[in-house]
């Protein structure tokens, strides 16, 4: 069982992934320096689960076995727990600075919870009890799980077998006895490197002639013929150099991010947990979706705090700190902050419980959480670049302001206010712009789905006919 950080980067050297980054295999991802603060990041969800003062936040009790489990692990049992969940994103969000990759493979193991119920319910088949079992194993070896949604998709106007390369959507491409043979891709798989299994789940719903593609299933990332391919991220150069140009050296910039191939890797039965069933793939995403999106308040709240405070000392050691200017534009991103969190937290607080017995956040409220993330994010970092100032883009090098012949240059004219060093200046500026641009904003946008996703759940779930029918009420229109 994996109960500190030693135990999980002794448990990453063990498994051998087959992972590339920038072209090359890399041997040991424990060692990697693109990769390692992705490990750092991930570790602290085991790191801070050991703290009396956090167990009642990173700890739940399994309902399958009675013991004491990390919440990462967890089926929610209660509206509390829901709102736990924001809350523990948002501890861990503080001590980060960055994405730590286990909420992806939460979400899914709580979605295919409650499926493979319904799908049990509807078909007479054994899922549930089978993703019961699959389930203990997680929780009893506390191990992380990446959760395989998102297909590269191919020509997004055509459907899944209708693709001219079917293997852009993940596959079923032999049944057998024992089993069943998978091929396909899953991309932008947060964690995937620094993971232990992937939780394959179906990119979208399925119809008639797609029942190849409605596949969920659990394979071992270190599984013959699984590929991790690395995403390319913001700076990422910077994080094999010594100083403080990478910003947020320890724990990174997202999530790491990985194209994950899977080539004709075979699953026995008792990990596969929906194959065919096309009827239930759109609720199974959807609820993949909800759950996911409800946690982007508590995340993002909890990295725009750290945004918050660093453009707070940027400003203060520049001297601008007292601006009444500057105090107001504090005050619109600490709104912007905390409405994003409301909203996760709302969305939890008006949870209900599902036939299986698990509970799930209210859905439109969640989509909610998620579409404001899109833009106040966005608001919030233009307003961290307009405090900091234009010095902030264009900052010289760590080896300049180490360098024997211009470091007193450097020292001298980038200097701010009397008592603050300019290496501490600069650390907090390259902090924000690690915090602030680039890859951090894309995943904003595009993480849990795309803000027209989101619009599409508002046409769906916003009962539009319901308040056409109260104004027609209260206006005595017949």
């Amino acid at each position: 069982m994996i109960k500190t950080k030693e135990d999980y980067v002794q448990s990453l050297k063990k498994q051998k992934l087959n992972v590339f980054y920038n072209g090359e295999h890399v041997e040991d991802v424990t060692t990697h320096p693109a990769l390692i603060p992705h490990i750092n990041a991930a570790a602290k969800t085991y790191e801070l689960a050991l703290l009396p003062e956090h167990e009642d936040l990173m700890t739940a009790t399994s309902h399958l076995t009675g013991k004491k489990i990390n919440r990462f692990t967890h089926i929610h049992q209660s509206v509390d727990d829901l709102i736990k969940k924001v809350q523990m994103l948002r501890l861990i969000s503080h001590e980060t600075g960055s994405c730590f990759q286990r909420c992806v493979g939460f979400d899914a193991l709580n979605a295919l919870y409650m499926t493979t119920y319904d799908i049990d319910e509807a078909h007479g088949t054994n899922y549930f009890q089978r993703f019961n079992e699959y389930l203990k194993m997680i929780q009893e070896e506390n191990i992380i799980v990446a959760g395989g949604m998102t297909d590269p998709k191919g020509d997004r106007s055509k459907r899944p077998h209708e693709q001219e390369d079917p293997d852009l959507f993940t596959r079923v491409v032999e049944k057998r006895k024992d089993g069943i043979v998978v091929r396909g891709a899953k991309a932008h798989q947060t964690g995937a490197v620094n993971s232990h299994e992937i939780l394959i789940l179906p990119t979208q719903t399925m119809t008639k002639g797609d029942e190849d593609y409605a596949v969920a299933a659990a394979i071992p990332l270190n599984a013959p013929g699984v590929t991790l391919i690395f995403g390319r991220q913001t700076n990422e150069e910077r994080k094999f150099e010594e100083g403080i140009d990478a910003g947020n050296k320890d724990f990174g910039v997202v999530g790491g991010e990985a194209l994950v191939v899977f080539e004709d890797i075979f699953v026995p039965w008792e990990r596969v947990f929906m194959c065919g069933e096309i009827g239930f793939t759109g609720i199974l995403v959807e609820r993949f979706a909800t759950l996911h999106r409800q946690n982007y308040g508590g995340c993002k709240g909890g990295l725009s705090d750290i945004i918050i405070g660093a453009t707070a000392l940027a400003a203060q050691y520049q001297g601008t700190l007292g601006g009444s200017h500057i105090k107001d534009k504090l005050t619109e991103m600490t709104h912007l902050a905390e409405t994003v969190y409301a909203a996760s937290v709302a969305c939890s607080a008006m949870g209900a419980k599902t036939k299986s017995g698990a509970y799930y956040p209210d859905p439109l409220l969640a989509n909610c959480a998620k579409h404001n993330i899109t833009r106040n994010i966005y608001e919030i970092s233009r307003l961290a670049h307009d405090i900091a100032g234009g010095i902030m883009a264009t900052l010289p090098f760590d080896k300049d302001l180490r360098s024997e012949k211009i470091g007193k240059y450097v020292r001298k004219y980038l200097a701010g206010i009397k008592g603050v060093s300019t290496e501490t200046r600069m650390k907090v500026l390259r902090l924000i712009e690690n915090m602030t641009g680039g890859t951090c904003l894309i995943e904003s946008m595009h993480g849990a789905g795309s803000p027209q996703s989101q619009r599409i759940m508002y046409q769906r779930l916003g009962n539009l006919p319901g308040k056409m029918e109260m104004a027609k009420k209260l206006a005595k229109v017949e």
